[in-house]
């Protein structure tokens, strides 16, 4: 399964440092102002959905800050990695919103950099796997990047074909279907899996 090993050399992220924990206030009024407090902006309401900042907000704002000093260069980080959270890291089964909770934790700009990012998306990741094996989930909301990566990596015939052999192996692939990958990997063995990836060699 996918371990620390593996989000810090896919992600590049930390998997050691202070905990990605804390208190949520997932009120409306409460949300309205961490928005105001960090960014200068109201949200208005249709710029969130509950808990949940919609990504094109963040956008929106990104493309607007001048950068011409710290306060505005701090407030277009900010949003890129609230945007990072929402698209890869912690993304929800929309893909178009961001928690709260998320925001909460760059308050203290000097501190972003302290949190263990790569175990708090490996936890959400084994979460969200948890619930997609139950029989009446039909979506995913984990950092499917990580998982997608990892499956190539570990597992090399289940790789997407390099662009310029496609042409040449078309035939091969075209008939590869749900149900037979399934039964590629059912019928995977122990040395069709890469148990030391990342050796040097």
């Amino acid at each position: 399964m996918i371990t620390l090993e593996d989000v810090m050399m896919i992600l590049g992220h930390r998997t050691h440092g202070q905990p990605v924990t804390g208190w949520t206030d997932s009120s409306t009024s409460g949300l309205e102002n961490e928005c105001l407090m960090q960014f200068g902006t109201a949200l208005r309401p249709n710029d969130h959905k509950g808990s949940g900042i919609k990504l094109t907000w963040f956008r929106s704002l990104k493309r607007r800050l001048p950068l011409t000093d710290w306060v505005s260069k701090k407030m277009y980080v900010k949003c890129h990695i609230m945007l990072l959270f929402g698209t890869i890291l912690f993304c929800d089964k929309s893909g178009a919103t961001v928690h709260l909770k998320f925001l909460l934790l760059l308050r203290q700009f000097s501190n972003i950099k302290k949190f263990s990012w790569g175990s708090a998306c490996l936890a959400h990741m084994y979460r969200s796997l948890c619930q997609a094996s139950r029989y009446e989930c039909k979506d995913m909301d984990d950092p499917l990047v990580l998982f997608h990566v990892w499956a190539w990596i570990r597992m090399p015939s289940i790789r997407p074909l390099p662009w310029n052999n496609y042409q040449l192996s078309e035939d091969q692939y075209r008939h590869w279907t749900t149900a037979y990958m399934r039964g590629r990997l059912d019928d995977l063995l122990p040395d069709g899996f890469l148990w030391d990836a990342y050796n040097s060699d």
